[in-house]
């Protein structure tokens, strides 16, 4: 089981990153690669791999990702046009760090899902 991602480093502020959002359950801040006008990242601050280790005590934590995505988009002003939530599990739904994540993406159509 992987200890430490570059997800655990921003958390701590081992590395840079500019964050939007932290608390003591969840950080957001923009992805370094943006597929879309807003694309942010929000992660849980404990290390869950993938969403098949997403256990029942991490429900609070799950929670969290989606009010503080809702917080996002109103600030971002993204909220009334709409934005998308997406999160991948494993290597075939495109996941690259396995840190879970919530990719919170806005600010132009996005057209269909796949």
């Amino acid at each position: 089981m992987i200890e430490e991602t570059i997800f655990s480093k921003i958390i701590k502020h081992e590395t840079s990153a500019d964050v939007l959002y932290q608390d003591e359950l969840v950080t957001a801040f923009r992805d370094i690669f943006p597929k879309a006008p807003v694309h942010i990242l929000i992660v849980p601050n404990i290390l869950i791999s993938t969403v098949n280790e997403v256990k029942y005590e991490h429900e609070q934590i799950l929670g969290r990702m989606f009010t503080v995505a809702a917080k996002i988009a109103i600030e971002e002003n993204i909220k009334d046009d709409g934005y998308r939530l997406v999160v991948n599990c494993n290597k075939n739904a495109g996941q690259e760090i396995y840190h879970i994540h919530m990719h919170l993406l806005g600010g132009t159509l996005l057209g269909p899902m796949l």
